[in-house]
């Protein structure tokens, strides 16, 4: 499994809107300037997400985009399909080596170990939800005394 730039914008864009909930909309550009991504690639993954039902958006001069639900009924598994398109492939379905190989009339004892794989990853991701990510970010920061306005966190003793 390889984390896409996709896939990791794409949990940082609903990250962003979960922590700014009571914020009203915001804009495609200043969830790019604010967490320094590339504005297309935001403008790209909010598209998706809105057509995922995951954030809505509003138009005009105040316009810009809102989570759709609670950020605890929206999964890390949501987001990652949305952004991603799919959360796990498998080479076997995408890239098969030879028709004869990755066949289902052979015997292929690898593919087993990659399905459970996809099924155990899309359960971690599906049973994490952007409010437990809000939480934790929260503990970490009152742990290390990070500053939202720091440019890194501090090194923890011991």
């Amino acid at each position: 499994m390889r984390i896409t730039n996709l896939a990791e914008y794409g949990v940082i864009c609903a990250l962003h809107l979960a922590r700014r909930v009571d914020d009203g909309a915001v804009s495609g550009r200043e969830i790019a300037e604010r967490e320094q991504l590339p504005v297309d690639y935001v403008e790209q993954i909010m598209l998706r997400m809105r057509r995922a039902g995951i954030v809505r958006s509003t138009r005009g001069a105040h316009g810009g985009y809102q989570l759709a639900r609670a950020a605890q009924q929206i999964s890390i598994r949501d987001v990652i399909e949305a952004s991603e398109e799919t959360v796990f492939e498998l080479n076997c379905d995408t890239h098969p080596v030879g028709a004869e190989r990755c066949s289902t009339s052979h015997a292929c004892s690898i593919r087993p170990v990659w399905m459970l794989l996809q099924r155990k990853i899309d359960d971690v991701l599906a049973g994490v939800a952007l409010s437990d990510l809000l939480e934790i970010e929260s503990e970490v920061q009152r742990r290390v005394g990070f500053s939202p306005t720091a440019r890194s966190l501090p090194v923890l003793a011991g």
